[in-house]
């Protein structure tokens, strides 16, 4: 019986993973809409996601009168501000990537990097070698990438150099976050740490984006309606699931399964936008698509 509940947990967390997949890719269309909408810098953006979504969790705490016995060492305080400009970092890197370089080299390298990374750390803190089934994952994935994002184009050395050093920074700060985010935060609970470390990272993002074009914007329902979205579903409530995850699933499959952001990204362009993926785009979303199945039957932590 207790075998059969702890398999029957471990089949949620791994359904919450791929659920945050699917909700990260639904926030690229939403900030695009956004953007056209109001002018809004990227950073901008990025940084009214984090204070929105974090916001709206802290509301709902209060609501609900949960916050007043949220109880946090200093130690806990001080990974939630981590937790916040890890995500600050994240955001704003892969945003510095895009404007040096393109979103393909950009989503390439920081979604191609990060299981990556995120299998190294788990070698090296476990001291074995990476398991041989995540690996076979991990370079199906990668093919499926290349074939979906498509090929950089060529530009100039140094600016597609910082490119990738930005989205190498991107990719570690996302994984990062997935190693912090497999060890709860005091008794908090995943919804809260998201909520409350974004309205951290937020808050350490706003500096930038004030520099990097300003924040001004003519509020409308239409407009608050897009902030609301972005806020809740691809980011509070995706990293809610992610933590929640995360619990049980390994960070590498779940680093993995963050592939499905690029695939329900490009099935949004493809019903919303009219945009046609090509043969080539629908042979890299099997392979993503294969390698989030070859996970999801592979390891659980």
């Amino acid at each position: 019986m207790e075998h059969t509940r702890i398999l029957t947990t471990s089949r949620a967390h791994v359904v919450s993973v791929m659920g945050a997949g699917v909700l990260w890719g639904t926030g690229g269309l939403t900030g695009a809409l956004l953007i056209d909408r109001t002018g809004l810098g990227v950073l901008a953006v990025a940084a009214f996601r984090l204070l929105v979504g974090g916001g709206l969790v802290v509301l709902w705490l209060l609501a609900s009168g949960r916050l007043h016995r949220l109880r946090t060492s200093a130690r806990g305080v001080r990974r939630l501000v981590l937790l916040g400009a890890l995500a600050a970092l994240y955001q704003s890197c892969y945003f510095a990537a895009v404007q040096l370089t393109s979103v393909s080299l950009a989503t390439l390298v920081t979604l191609g990097a990060s299981p990556i990374l995120v299998v190294a750390a788990e070698s090296v803190a476990g001291r074995r070698r990476p398991d041989g089934h995540i690996v076979a994952a991990i370079v199906t994935a990668l093919a499926g990438l290349v074939l979906l994002v498509g090929t950089p184009a060529a530009g100039d050395p140094a600016a597609v150099l910082a490119g990738t050093a930005c989205a190498l920074a991107s990719a570690s700060g996302f994984a990062a976050i997935t190693m912090l985010g497999a060890r709860p935060v005091d008794d908090l609970g995943a919804l809260p740490t998201a909520g409350l470390s974004f309205c951290a990272g937020g808050l350490l993002l706003l500096p930038l984006a004030a520099a990097g074009g300003g924040l001004t914007m003519d509020l409308d329902v239409a407009t608050l309606g897009l902030l609301v979205y972005l806020g809740l579903a691809p980011t509070a409530l995706a990293y809610g699931l992610y933590f929640t995850g995360l619990r049980t699933v390994a960070t590498g499959s779940a680093a993995l399964f963050s592939l499905l952001e690029p695939l329900t990204a490009a099935a949004l362009g493809a019903v919303v936008l009219d945009e046609r993926l090509g043969t080539a785009g629908l042979i890299g979303a099997l392979l993503i698509g294969t390698a989030v199945l070859m996970t999801a039957t592979g390891r659980r932590r």
